[in-house]
């Protein structure tokens, strides 16, 4: 069997066609929204603060302007394949067409780190925010059902105590599960909801926190490196860029909703692109104040915001800004259990996974049951699972897959140079090579901790791989 066939183009754009089809429905201002919404989340608010203080200092700036540049290029390339191939699947289904089978196997398998884990986390930050929330309005809730029986909590005499469940994060996902099977047009609409209030926060927090920065927060601008790689120093703004790489996860889940939109070859590199875009600019000018309001040093903690927002006087902001983060958190589990949905049902498709991954309710037309499936295995984990470091360990899988796609464009030129292209990545092959090397230096700022951790994944995808997926794949067996 050859583990590297490719998936003939006409093949995958008439599959996406039939009683298998998902409903168009998204124009080019849903998708923005979406990128948006899953941009703008647990990245901005939690990893800020830590970044600057123990690797960038204020030239954090720098960090995120170098993560851009290494999101721009993948974007670019992007943008050709969803308007090239208009299907479900995102680089999974990208992979499948130029480098073959095994390979899309393996970034699918990848990408539920991104998705599928990434929300699973995200719940958790999301409960232990509306703990912390209703906590400053008198209301506390019972650590049994707000904690996770292995998390330990720190209470305020100083001890520690344990949970039974973390109900908050149970109920959210099963929330924004109902609105994923309801429909993708629903979910758009309340995502866009939810977006114009979080960005209209961090936009206020912007301009007026402006007025209260302290010059001498940002001298020195980038602190000088203490002699060790990573900590300060431009080693440390490169180091800072793998880290708060994190806060720009979501733009790619974009082009997993290609088969739902209107005019994909239009729409989709306007949403892939603007969204990075709008983040980019919002996150430059939020960890400017940000750094500008708190001395670096003192930013790392789990709250930075909250640091920020006790040197302005303003109470109603506080609580503003937390329902942002809220906002913020929601959008962002909605977009990835949509991704990771999308991702199953095209591997499901295809074969490599059980057949339910890919059957579509017959009144919303929506894969429901890979929708409930997910909410059982991500509840489990918003459930029970103690909240850990997962932020780095996400960003190695998803530079894992902008560097395959990247590549992808270089080979597609050759393969298939006359296949219609709505967009054409600009200035091939400078700029897929450049994704490539920039996406790559990234991964081994992350350390061998992380590729550690990234090569066992891998293992137990290969081995349900050759077990199971390559036995049923539709690709390799006969008509």
């Amino acid at each position: 069997m050859n583990l590297f066939a490719c998936k003939p183009l006409s093949r995958l754009l008439a599959e996406s066609e039939g009683e298998q089809s998902l409903k168009r429905t998204l124009g080019p201002g849903s998708l923005i929204a979406l990128g948006i919404g899953a941009i703008i989340g647990a990245g901005i608010f939690t990893l800020t603060g830590v970044t600057a203080a123990e690797h960038a200092g204020p030239a954090i700036v720098l960090s995120f302007i170098g993560a851009a540049i290494g999101c721009a290029f993948a974007g670019l390339c992007y943008s050709e394949f969803s308007t090239m191939i208009p299907i479900a699947g995102s680089a999974y289904t990208y992979t499948y067409a130029t480098m073959g089978e095994m390979l899309a196997w393996i970034i699918g398998w990848d990408l539920v780190l991104e998705y599928a884990v990434g929300a699973a986390t995200v719940s958790i930050g999301w409960s232990q925010t509306l703990v912390a929330l209703l906590h400053n309005l008198g209301i506390d809730l019972p650590l049994a059902l707000v904690a996770s029986p292995f998390q330990p909590v720190a209470l305020g005499d100083g001890t520690t105590a344990y949970g039974v469940i973390n109900l908050p994060a149970v109920l959210i996902v099963g929330l924004i599960t109902a609105i994923l099977i309801v429909g993708i047009g629903e979910s758009a609409t309340a995502n866009s909801i939810i977006v114009v209030l979080k960005v209209t926060v961090v936009v206020v927090f912007i301009a007026i926190g402006w007025g209260f920065i302290k010059p001498a927060n940002h001298v020195p601008f980038i602190p000088p490196n203490t002699g060790t790689f990573g900590a300060f120093g431009w080693s440390g703004i490169l180091k800072g860029a793998g880290v708060i790489f994190f806060a720009y996860i979501g733009f790619d889940a974009v082009s997993t909703a290609a088969q739902e939109t209107k005019k994909p070859q239009r729409d989709m590199p306007i949403g892939i692109i603007g969204s990075l875009v709008v983040c980019t600019i919002l996150f430059i000018l939020y960890s400017y104040v940000l750094t500008g309001l708190v001395p670096y040093k003192q930013l790392g903690v789990a709250a930075p915001l909250s640091l920020a927002l006790e040197k302005m006087p303003y109470p109603w902001l506080s609580l503003a800004m937390n329902l942002a983060v809220l906002a913020g958190l929601t959008s962002v589990m909605l977009v990835m259990l949509l991704g990771q949905s999308r991702v199953f049902f095209s591997m499901s498709c295809d074969g490599l996974l059980p057949k339910l991954f890919s059957e579509v309710h017959p009144k919303f037309r929506t894969p429901w049951k890979s929708n409930l499936l997910l909410m059982v295995f991500v509840g489990l984990f918003s459930a029970f699972a103690p909240i850990s470091v997962v932020g780095e360990m996400t960003s190695i899988g998803t530079l894992m897959a902008f560097v395959l796609v990247c590549g992808g464009i270089l080979i597609m030129r050759k393969t298939h140079p006359n296949t219609p292209r709505p967009f054409r990545t600009p200035l091939v092959p400078l700029v897929p090579v450049l994704g490539i090397l920039c996406n790559f230096v990234l991964m081994l700022g992350l350390g061998w901790s992380n590729w550690t951790r990234l090569v066992v994944w891998m293992a137990i995808g290969m081995a349900i791989y050759f077990g199971y997926s390559r036995h049923r794949s539709k690709l390799l067996q006969p008509e």
